[in-house]
């Protein structure tokens, strides 16, 4: 009886738990629905959904882009700093979500609906780290080129702010292949002339073992440039703190991302 009786309550505790969720998630869904980013109900869970919106008002305020509830953003948000960072279950699908565009958030952007979001600016400046004296100052990797056919598109600058988003957190994932589904299958890759998917891979594996610890936020403005290929050329400023036991390196780099349209979804 007593072994029939624990699984119960185990249930029963987390339905509990996920019935009531988590009273900082909550405020901060509310918060993020007043400023549409978030479309769900503020039940305190934090979803992929809630996760996404976060990255995508992170990435809109000059916040490092965790797609976590983490002090600073919760401090931006004005709402309680969470004792723990809530954890999304849902891993990956957040930035698979990102990247693939919320069709909701965008289409009421454009519309008019809700206002824009506010873009990236230098409000935290004095909170961002600086490359300091000593500091290997190893900026992250540029960003390759493709190589392919291109078909014709138009992208707003919102779902491509979104995609920037959705691309870092794939460089936070743990696994080498979040980051590695962003490439095409042959790439222009630094002075190694045209690669395959295996020596990315290889390269983003190392680089992962280089910096363990790695945080990225946009530091201005996306400039988006059409080219006559119908490719797009996407630049933005990205602001870097990676760290690896006492090695320390910060700064800010020019990042250019050179994408092709693939069915419905973008490619470098």
């Amino acid at each position: 009886m007593k072994r029939f009786l624990l699984p119960v309550l185990l249930i029963g505790i987390c339905g509990i738990a996920t019935l009531f969720g988590d009273d900082n998630v909550r405020a901060a869904q509310e918060r993020l629905k007043e400023g549409g980013f978030y479309f769900g109900e503020a039940n305190g869970d934090y979803n992929s959904e809630t996760a996404a919106a976060v990255s995508r008002y992170q990435i809109r305020n000059g916040l490092p882009i965790t797609g976590q509830l983490d002090a600073e953003t919760a401090k931006a948000l004005g709402v309680t700093s969470p004792t723990e960072v809530p954890l999304n279950s849902a891993g990956s699908d957040t930035w698979r979500r990102l990247r693939k565009a919320d069709q909701q958030f965008l289409k009421k952007l454009n519309s008019g609906q809700i206002p824009p979001p506010a873009a990236a600016s230098d409000v935290n400046a004095a909170a961002r780290p600086t490359v300091q004296p000593g500091d290997a100052a190893q900026p992250p990797r540029p960003s390759p080129s493709a190589g392919a056919e291109a078909s014709t598109f138009v992208l707003s600058r919102e779902r491509l702010r979104d995609y920037v988003a959705a691309f870092v957190l794939a460089g936070l994932d743990p696994h080498v292949g979040a980051e590695l589904e962003f490439f095409g299958d042959e790439v222009n890759y630094f002075d190694s002339g045209v690669i395959g998917r295996d020596q990315i891979r290889g390269d983003l594996r190392r680089y992962g073992q280089q910096w363990p610890q790695r945080r990225f936020w946009l530091a201005g403005e996306v400039d988006v440039q059409p080219q006559t290929d119908s490719r797009i050329r996407v630049t933005f400023p990205l602001q870097f703190d990676l760290r690896n036991g006492s090695q320390h390196s910060s700064g800010k780099v020019q990042k250019t991302l050179l994408l092709e349209l693939t069915g419905e979804d973008l490619r470098i």
